[in-house]
């Protein structure tokens, strides 16, 4: 029987902001000065992953997605989402700041890439801020320490990170935190830090603003995250407000397993580290500020949401030990897996260390899965072992920074091995 089990070759992304070694470490490349900020596995229009059968020749995964979409996906997926895989999963490495940016609802994702067409912006344009019809929820899991910024704290901590600071923009920033110390406090601060981005002096003023910050660092803040941020992103990007932003912004760290969740209207920034990163899929990102990609300021005042508080996390479960270990139905049988799955429908992970010592671990999601290895060696299993299918396993081995795609006809999977494993799904 020819496996279905097909091995993936991710597309790569060479992003300013990637890293010079992290992505080259992992995929055994060459490591020539240039950055590799992305690595994609899935089929989304913009970079769909190739694949192939036992060495055959390969072919794009969304193509062979939409050849037989039933044994793809499975009817469910198929019913929901249409022939097309809902999510794409990545391995992120970043040296320096992403921009800082917001993902769009759906309702505004289909009505943006509605009005570029209309207009003729011809898809892939460094013009269009809506690459796609699809909202952008997702989820990042650090694999080294991983830093960050999502969502807006509340008013009165922002009111003390910008007490005494000199400077034109954070004292208007300053009198409307005051006046309406509230999410609408919140908006109107952000509207003007975004809006004096395009002020002939913004640099100057902000100069001034940021050699106080660095000063107060210097002397021993209370607050010296978020100063030490200031600092970092006015030095690699000289004269942008998002510098100021961030200290609107939680501050975020992510220890290896640790996660996050980024809904629809959040903003954030990630600023350093390794993550897997999985999320609807889509690449529409509508920028604020830190970068030199388009701004689209207006576009993403219309998606942001202003309600203050943490950081969103996702439910973080461990499978196959505890409650349902063992029993028939539980998402895995046996190992040290961990779920990660947050309040959206496209997508959901497994992800932990693997040891030999486990055997063959089952992990019952069906569906379209994505099984990527970051470390060590993985052999996949369909139809698992102890399932109630019967015949010959469909097998795949796969090292340290590859992929296999898993289709729903394949069958429960199983993984036997070890190394840190991630699986991807639809929940």
């Amino acid at each position: 029987m020819t496996s279905p089990i097909l091995h993936l070759t991710p597309t790569l992304q060479s992003y300013d902001w990637g890293s010079r070694s992290a992505l080259h470490s992992l995929l055994g490349l060459e490591q020539d000065g240039g950055p590799l900020a992305e690595m994609w596995m899935g089929a989304h229009p913009k970079g769909p992953s190739s694949a192939s059968a036992d060495g055959g020749p390969s072919a794009s995964l969304a193509d062979l997605i939409h050849s037989d979409p039933v044994a793809m996906l499975g009817q469910r997926v198929l019913d929901e989402y249409g022939p097309r895989l809902p999510y794409l999963l990545k391995v992120l490495a970043a040296d320096r700041a992403l921009s800082l940016q917001v993902h769009p609802q759906p309702h505004r994702a289909r009505a943006g890439f509605n009005r570029e067409n209309r207009a003729g912006i011809p898809r892939g344009s460094a013009e269009r801020s809506f690459h796609d019809d699809q909202h952008k929820p997702e989820m990042v899991v650090a694999i080294s320490r991983f830093e960050g910024l999502s969502g807006f704290r509340r008013p009165a901590r922002v009111l003390e990170l910008l007490d005494g600071l000199r400077g034109d923009l954070v004292a208007r920033m300053r009198a409307a935190l005051a006046a309406r110390p509230s999410a609408a406090g919140l908006q109107e601060a952000f509207t003007l830090a975004l809006h004096a981005r395009t002020l002939p002096d913004v640099a100057a003023d902000l100069a001034v603003t940021v050699a106080d910050v660095a000063s107060r660092l210097g002397a021993g803040t209370t607050s010296p995250r978020a100063d030490a941020t200031v600092v970092a992103l006015a030095e690699q990007h000289p004269g942008d407000p998002g510098a100021i932003v961030s200290m609107m912004l939680n501050r975020v760290t992510l220890e290896p397993g640790e996660s996050m969740f980024v809904p629809a209207g959040h903003v954030h920034a990630y600023l350093s580290g390794c993550a897997v990163e999985v999320m609807s899929s889509s690449d529409n990102v509508l920028r604020a500020g830190l970068t030199t990609k388009r701004v689209d300021v207006e576009a993403l005042l219309a998606c942001v949401v202003y309600s203050p508080g943490p950081a969103a996390r996702p439910r973080v479960r461990p499978l196959g030990t505890g409650r349902g270990a063992g029993r028939r139905g539980a998402l895995a049988e046996g190992g040290g897996l961990l779920e990660y799955r947050a309040a959206i429908p496209e997508f959901a992970l497994v992800m932990g260390e693997l040891s030999a010592d486990d055997g063959a671990v089952t992990v019952r999601a069906e569906g379209p899965r994505i099984v990527l290895v970051l470390d060590g060696q993985i052999e996949t299993l369909c139809p698992a072992v102890g399932s109630d299918r019967s015949g010959e396993s469909l097998r795949a081995v796969v090292r340290a920074g590859e992929s296999v795609f898993v289709p729903h006809a394949a069958g429960i999977l199983a993984l036997r091995g070890s190394g840190l494993t991630v699986v991807a799904y639809v929940p």
